[in-house]
């Protein structure tokens, strides 16, 4: 890079490319952009930025404060109390509208707060997941957010990088690119520098990237031409715009969503027909009619899920488990099985170099050397072996002084082999120096070096070698080859030249397991977790590392037996099998996909390229916060450190979060709807309404407040230690059961009223004001856990404000200017104590109900349902 001429004048126009850049000569390109081979300025790439804005494609703006008040009142639900407020205001009945007015503004208002936290949230979390790039800015390489690239910038991408933006490709070292998620095609493609004509189709150009595909293998410098929307990823997004995937959550809410429209409309028919059968005034009836569509609807469902989801991602956030898509914290409570690498979670993740030896396994200071040259050079993929490599030949007094770098020939995970080719800066032969898997180096030597010299490599040699490969994997050693072979002076090489090379020794390292792994597993398993170990290793090391910290090393899979069986046999296989090991990316898909066939929900851990496909597949994909680009990209949840133990608390998190949710729906609809029933059917046989529209209405209002501090509930150790699920069918049987419990308890208080004590209509609405409050209040409490109410103890903001709201509800009656404004009255004592009786009888009998419908046999077998990852 020296070689670059300064950069020219930032202060010229820049010319706009032509949009074939890839027909375009790369000095002509550089001119025409006005950038050079040393990149922009960073005063000058700031102009660019804001001139073309931000490198992303259809990029959600943060909510402004303005735009989230305005959601609130985009619900139907609202939209029906506007209405009625307004008709309330044309017959001149100010009272009624101004009440509707408080009740819309309260309720949106308490969304509107909600949802500013949970969208500040997810601001901050998304923030800390930002992708870099690693960009030339005044003469010096660094690192800027990928979102900050402009045209005219000069970016490095290696292995395991996803590409950031559209550009020409200027320099390339056997830089393979997977253009999948753009042209379908499968394969990776070799991208190097030259021109094309204009009319190359996209599948054939291969001097250009593309935003959104990922590189394979190799190194290249990539001139940046389009960003953003401008990409041809940008343009096939604008042309689509399609909504992502719907998630399992998602589509339930949906669908319950309907199932309360559909008792909306039979309730609010049946409640017009009835009162004008019996000639009642008809705007009373409609606004009656309304406001009962209202009471039974949990509107403030959309900020409750918001909130909830928000605030787990918070809480799993500070135990280091950052979730990049909101709605990815229900998969990840539904996970039962976690397919993971053994490496850094199962073991220390720490790599050291326990020996470099010669053939018959004695420490050699020659393979050492070789070993930390080819470490030390190669500039692919970072990884913790050669990380481990310098360290052990700088400990030695080894350094790169003397030695000059030719040439490399990269990773990839077909050859499973690394290569450089170095010489003497004083001049002399080139070597080439290999390591990677036993096999795979095996397989192109021809010698074995014996001292000084080389020996042929018969078979005999061979099976020694084998053998003493497999000894050393199963002490839990993982073990790599190391070849070496002398070329004729060149200046470049390619995969043929890994050939008739002299096997030189073993690189042994050291990654000991955890002294937690064992502990963590059972702690997985008693979240109801199975682990797979999905893993490259071979299986002498993954087997011993296995029986290390508990697991079956037997119910063992090789990647070579996977390759001979056919899908149904892989389902057949995979439940019982513990070590799937010797892999490559496409086993891991498969190996996911058939325990998703079989019904589970798969979680899967990686960090690497190779990762990618199966993080993709997974119902939740799970990073680590040093993975590559490629991974960490396709991974739903990302783990700030490699442990299992973070990744325990992130499922309890989600299993607490995804549980409280549903707690609210659950509990908020079957005490609405017992209550709504209960007015509807009441209606026909008074001789007056038994809530006025007003007192509906804010008697839903205040229910809401104390229902809101679900999101912050304590959720039973029961619930946490299985997968949670969506059952529409459970919740509108839940509905049902403890509605109409609700009801009856409903329908013996009318009887109180008209029979026993003889109400008036003012004391009749006061007390069923009164008395259905307290009934939703009580319910919350008792529903909330499965288990007995007075084992189980609520959060401290949900009793608080249960609390409240019921002093609320009982001292209400007697304030007398807010009293006459809802039309309610101070009841006699008398008539106050047997309603608080009856309100105690009814958190006893939902108790006894619940109990019971807890023992149902459709609680015990729930049947397994397909399930959808999350939208990404």
């Amino acid at each position: 890079m020296a070689s670059r001429p300064p950069p020219p004048d930032a202060n010229a126009p820049v010319a706009a490319p032509e949009a074939a850049f890839w027909s375009r000569e790369p000095a002509a390109l550089l001119d025409a952009l006005r950038s050079s081979r040393q990149g922009l300025s960073s005063g000058e790439a700031a102009k660019r930025l804001l001139r073309d804005g931000p490198n992303a494609i259809d990029e959600e703006p943060a909510a402004s404060l303005a735009r989230l008040l305005l959601r609130q009142f985009k619900s139907p639900l609202v939209l029906i109390l506007v209405f009625g407020g307004l008709v309330s205001a044309l017959l001149r009945d100010w009272l009624d509208a101004a009440i509707i007015l408080v009740v819309v503004l309260g309720s949106s208002g308490l969304g509107f707060l909600q949802e500013t936290r949970a969208s500040n949230a997810v601001a901050q979390l998304r923030g800390r997941l930002a992708l870099t790039a690693r960009v030339w800015r005044d003469e010096a390489l660094c690192l800027r957010p990928t979102r900050d690239l402009v045209a005219g910038d000069l970016i490095e991408l290696a292995a395991g990088h996803l590409v950031p933006a559209d550009g020409l490709v200027l320099e390339a070292r056997d830089f393979l690119v997977s253009e999948a998620s753009l042209t379908g095609e499968s394969f990776p493609v070799e991208k190097q520098p030259g021109q094309l004509p204009v009319d190359t189709p996209l599948a054939r150009r291969i001097n250009a990237v593309y935003l959104g595909t990922s590189v394979r293998s190799g190194t290249a410098t990539v001139l940046v031409v389009h960003t953003g929307e401008h990409t041809a990823f940008g343009a096939v997004a604008q042309r689509l715009r399609s909504a992502p995937p719907e998630t399992e959550f998602a589509r339930g809410v949906q669908q319950f969503g309907v199932l309360l429209l559909r008792v909306m409309v039979v309730m609010v028919l049946f409640t017009l027909i009835v009162n004008q059968w019996l000639g009642r005034p008809w705007i009373e009836s409609m606004l009656f009619a309304v406001a009962l569509a209202v009471g039974l609807s949990p509107e403030l469902l959309p900020a409750i899920v918001s909130v909830t989801l928000s605030a787990g991602a918070r809480r799993m956030a500070q135990r280091g488990v950052i979730v990049r898509h909101l709605e990815a914290i229900e998969n990840l409570g539904s996970m039962d099985v976690l397919c993971t690498d053994k490496t850094g979670t199962l073991t220390e993740g720490t790599m050291v170099l326990d020996a470099a030896t010669d053939p018959e396994g004695n420490a050699s200071a020659e393979a050492l050397r070789l070993a930390y040259l080819n470490a030390a050079f190669e500039t692919g993929i970072d990884n913790p072996l050669d990380a481990a490599l310098v360290s052990a030949g700088e400990s030695a007094g080894l350094a790169t002084q003397g030695q000059r770098k030719v040439d490399e020939i990269p990773y990839d995970f077909m050859r499973k082999r690394l290569s450089i080719v170095v010489a003497p800066e004083a001049g002399g032969p080139h070597w080439l120096i290999t390591k990677g898997a036993f096999d795979n180096v095996l397989a192109v030597c021809t010698t074995l070096a014996q001292g000084a010299a080389e020996v042929p490599l018969d078979d005999a040699a061979r099976a020694r070698l084998t053998q003493a490969f497999r000894d050393q994997g199963r002490q839990g050693l993982r073990v790599l080859a190391l070849a070496t072979r002398r070329l004729e002076p060149r200046a470049t090489c390619t995969r043929d030249d890994e050939a008739g090379m002299c096997f030189v020794g073993f690189l042994r390292f050291l990654d000991p397991p955890k002294a937690t792994a064992r502990a963590t597993l059972q702690r997985l398993a008693a979240l109801s977790i199975t682990i797979k170990v999905v893993t490259g290793d071979n299986r002498f090391v993954a087997a011993h590392v296995a029986e290390r910290v508990g697991l079956d090393a037997r119910a063992l899979l090789t990647g070579d037996e996977i390759d001979g069986m056919k899908d149904e046999a892989l389902w057949h296989r995979v439940q019982r099998t513990t070590l799937f090991v010797e892999v490559d990316p496409q086993h891991k898909e498969r190996i996911v996909r058939a325990l998703q066939h079989v019904g589970r929900g798969v979680g899967y851990l990686g960090d690497g390229i190779n990762d990618a496909p199966a993080l993709h597949a997974a119902d939740v994909g799970i990073s680590v916060d040093g993975a590559v680009d490629v991974a960490r990209d396709s991974a739903d949840v990302v783990l700030l450190k490699p442990d299992l133990d973070v990744l325990c608390q992130g499922v309890e998190e989600g299993r607490r979060t995804f549980a409280n949710t549903l707690k609210y729906i659950g509990i908020t609809t079957s005490a609405n709807f017992g209550n709504m029933v209960s007015m509807a059917l009441a209606a026909p046989l008074l001789p007056f309404l038994p809530l006025a529209a007003k007192q509906i209405l804010l008697n839903n209002f205040l229910s809401d407040l104390p229902s809101a501090a679900i999101s912050s509930d304590r959720v039973d150790a029961e619930r946490l230690a299985t997968a949670q699920h969506w059952d529409l069918r459970d919740l509108r049987r839940y509905m049902l059961v403890f509605g109409l419990t609700s009801t009856v308890f409903d329908l013996l208080t009318f009887g109180l009223l008209l029979k026993v004590f003889h109400a008036t209509e003012a004391q009749f609405q006061t007390a069923w004001f009164t008395v259905s409050l307290l009934t939703e209040l009580v319910v919350v409490l008792v529903l909330r856990t499965h288990l007995p109410a007075w084992r189980s103890r609520p959060g401290t903001t949900l009793w608080v404000t249960t609390l409240l709201v019921a002093g609320i509800a009982l001292a209400l009656p007697s304030v007398a200017p807010v009293a006459a404004i809802f039309g309610l009255v101070a009841l006699p004592p008398g008539l106050v104590a047997s309603m608080l009786l009856v309100v105690v009888a009814y958190a006893a009998a939902t108790e006894f109900t619940k109990r019971r419908y807890y023992r149902l046999p459709h609680r015990r077998a729930a049947p397994r349902r397909g399930r959808r990852r999350a939208a990404r």
